[in-house]
């Protein structure tokens, strides 16, 4: 994590907004980057004036959608036979691929906005969203409204929280975020509770009519 977290700071100090992008759109693929150790030091960055906060929450969300979207083309184009073969090799095993396509078929297109605003689901649903050749425009537009949210409260959190000892020390930022941010994961997973509930309501519905 320190070793990363160092890389990841060389990244944003040298590359400003391209950096956000490229680390983004990283964490948007199958490769394990926290968003918590991109966008809120970069937002805390900008409060020092380093950078724009409005420029690093674009910079996030596009980095995300360009993640997300080279992983949707390439689960679309290569196939479920081909990802569970050799996806392996790119931090992709069966059981998170059987956990993405577990997680489409629960809650849809509304699914890919909320996995968005969560751990792990947000690196794995495009994978899914590209194998059941979703259309790719209400893709980007959930994924982007999605990712716009995320990056907002990561960014709003980050001069919140972030002291300037914990540039020093990634793992006390890390969790300093959590512990803040455990009532927004909190309110998202009530909304995917809530939305599977419902979904069961109209299928039984369905059925009984």
């Amino acid at each position: 994590m320190h070793g990363l977290f160092v890389w990841v700071m060389q990244v944003l100090g040298s590359w400003g907004y391209l950096g956000i992008i490229l680390l983004m759109a990283l964490e948007s693929t199958v490769i394990p980057i926290p968003s918590e150790i991109i966008i809120p030091p970069a937002a805390y960055w900008a409060s020092q004036g380093k950078m724009s906060p409005f420029g690093v929450i674009l910079a996030g969300t596009f980095g995300s959608w360009l993640g997300s979207a080279a992983m949707y083309w390439v689960s679309r184009l290569l196939g479920r036979p081909i990802i569970k073969r050799y996806g392996r090799y790119f931090f992709m095993s069966e059981k998170k691929l059987d956990l993405a396509e577990t997680w489409m078929d629960a809650y849809g297109g509304p699914g890919v906005f909320l996995a968005r605003l969560l751990p792990v689901a947000r690196h794995l649903v495009s994978i899914p969203a590209g194998l059941v050749r979703m259309r790719f425009g209400y893709f980007s537009l959930l994924t982007s409204v999605g990712a716009f949210i995320w990056c907002s409260v990561l960014a709003w959190f980050g001069p919140r929280v972030i002291t300037p000892e914990m540039l020093q020390d990634p793992e006390s930022m890390k969790l300093a975020l959590k512990a803040q941010m455990n009532y927004v994961l909190g309110l998202v997973f009530l909304m995917c509770a809530l939305y599977a509930v419902f979904l069961v309501m109209v299928r039984r519905q369905k059925k009984s009519s």
